[in-house]
Formats: structure tokens, C-alpha cells, sequence
């Protein structure tokens, strides 16, 4: 039987079927980590809390946190506390690849996706969900009831990875349906050209939204573990390439380090959060991004 915390890993997380479980599991694995680490102050129990800053009014401290902590929180208001959040998923279908991992980029992407959304619900968090491909397919306004976590996870257990992908365009899209700000958290492997895609997430932090960029790639494509003579095939164009793979593995890595580096440094001068993250990473990098993002609100 697993531990709560196993549940973070993506090797473990594959044996349940299930999505509303794997959501439950992964998120209950991460909240079990937050009480045993220096990141207490982030667990869901204090979530509506802030710490006390001199001049806040002292009727509004929190007693009962204090004989908890020995420490002085603040209770926030009920409109201080909301983040509105969308979970936007990536439906092309490099999506769709493993090598060597038990969940594909998109099965890794979808407990993603489901944990998150679980964790907003959790956290009374309005959350909505958007899919899209070359258009937006799917768009779920925001809401925090309990609900709506049974509509999101319903759609997202019966999405398909096919076909190209236009991420720029349909980031575009969203700017327009969105109309508050709002916490935006993509994912997607971005194999598309970088320009547009920047240009769009510039477009929705120009609103005054902030975006967590999930960059999910196989750990394949980090690693590069192919020997000898290897036959690759572009699974969106049909397009096929023989290469001699330890020959190529420097300028590949190279390649990638390059990739990663261009987002991880215009996502930083846009205030965008970027985590590069593979199919082989534990769950919690994901939610603790979110919990991080949310701390920096208020």
C-alpha cells in the first residue's frame, strides 16, 4: 500500500485509475509533505490568514492560530483571499508521447491539471478550465463550488491529445474571454515557435494576469536516452528523421538547454512564472508553484 507521499510520484500515481483519485491522492500526498516541512505556513490551515504587520487593527487577529503557532495572523476578508484561476491544457498531439515513463506529457499534464484544480476548490478558489488545440475547445467559467470539480474533472478524463497545436493564438482568445484578473496556469510541451507564444503571454500579463507556464516535456526529450541508429517521427506533421543518436545527443542537449533558456529568461522579464518540468518529476513542484503564486498576492 502506498504512503500519502508516494502518491507524488508519477510511477506510483499511474496504478489508479481514476482521476478524481489521482487528484485526491496527489494533492493529499502534498499537504501531508507541507506539515512535516519548513513550508508549514503554506498548508491549507492557515490559508486564509496572513501574517500580523504593525499598524494592521489588532481586532483582527486570529486567537486561536496564535495559541497554535505562538506566532500573530490576521484573518483576511473573504474578497482578499479569492484567486480566480484558469487551468488551460494543451490538446496537440506531441502531447501524446512517452518513451520510457508510465504517463504520457498529456497524462502527466491532466493530474496536473486535476490536482491544482482540486487543491483551488479546496481553498474555496474560483477555478475555470480552458482546452484548446488549434481554437479553444472547451471553456469552463470560474466557480469555487464543490461542484465544479466534478465538471472539470469530467472533461478533463475524457480529453484526447490529436492533431496541431496554435498556442499563441488561442492564449489571444482567452485575453479576450477573460474578465477579471486572473491566475492563468498552462500546460503544454510548447513545441511550436517560441515568438507568437511569447507575444500571447505578454498579451495576457499586459491585463494584469499572472500565468504559471507548466513547460512538461517527456524525460526522454530532457535525457536524450536513444543509442545507435534511431528513426524519429513528428507526430503532428507525419515527418520522419534517421539519426545516429549518440552523434547528435551534444547538439540535441544543447538544442534543449537553449529552448529552455529562452522562456526561463523572457518569462522572467514578463514576471511569468516558468517551471520546466519532465514525466519523471514528483507532483509537488507543481502545486508548490501555485501555493507560492497565490502567497504573493496578498
Amino acid at each position: 500500500m502506498a504512503t500519502a507521499e508516494q502518491y507524488l510520484r508519477p510511477e506510483v500515481i499511474r496504478q489508479v485509475s481514476r482521476l478524481d483519485l489521482r487528484a485526491k491522492f496527489i494533492v493529499e500526498g502534498f499537504l501531508q509533505g507541507l506539515h512535516a516541512s519548513p513550508f508549514h505556513g503554506f498548508s491549507v490551515e492557515f490559508s486564509e490568514h496572513r501574517k500580523y504587520v504593525p499598524g494592521d487593527d489588532l481586532k483582527d487577529l486570529d486567537w486561536n492560530v496564535y495559541a497554535k503557532t505562538d506566532r500573530y495572523y490576521i484573518k483576511k476578508f473573504e474578497a482578499e483571499t479569492n484567486v480566480t484561476g484558469y487551468l488551460a491544457m494543451d490538446l496537440s498531439a506531441s502531447m501524446a508521447y512517452t518513451y520510457r515513463q508510465e504517463l504520457t506529457k498529456f497524462e502527466y499534464g491532466i493530474c496536473l491539471a486535476a490536482a491544482l484544480g482540486y487543491l483551488m476548490i479546496y481553498q474555496q478558489d474560483p477555478v475555470g478550465l480552458v482546452t484548446f488545440d488549434t481554437a479553444i475547445k472547451t471553456a469552463l467559467p470560474p466557480r469555487s463550488k464543490r461542484t465544479q470539480l466534478g465538471t472539470i474533472l469530467a472533461v478533463l478524463a475524457n480529453l484526447k491529445p490529436v492533431g496541431q497545436t496554435d498556442v499563441a493564438a488561442c492564449l489571444h482568445q482567452l485575453v479576450a474571454m477573460i474578465r477579471h484578473k486572473s491566475l492563468i496556469m498552462l500546460f503544454s510541451d510548447l513545441l511550436t515557435d517560441s515568438g507568437p507564444v511569447m507575444q500571447s503571454l505578454h498579451h495576457l500579463r499586459h491585463r494584469g494576469n499572472d500565468i504559471i507556464l507548466f513547460h512538461i516535456l517527456d524525460e526522454a526529450e530532457v535525457q536524450f536516452p536513444f543509442e545507435g541508429i534511431v528513426e524519429f517521427q513528428d507526430v503532428e506533421t507525419d515527418r520522419k528523421l534517421t539519426l545516429d543518436a549518440p552523434g547528435m545527443r551534444p547538439d540535441y542537449l544543447q538544442a534543449l538547454a537553449e529552448f529552455r533558456d529562452f522562456y526561463k529568461t523572457e518569462c522572467a522579464k514578463a514576471n511569468i512564472d516558468y517551471v520546466p518540468m519532465d514525466t519523471s518529476v514528483s507532483f509537488d513542484r507543481a502545486l508548490m508553484e501555485y501555493l507560492l503564486q497565490r502567497q504573493k498576492r496578498f
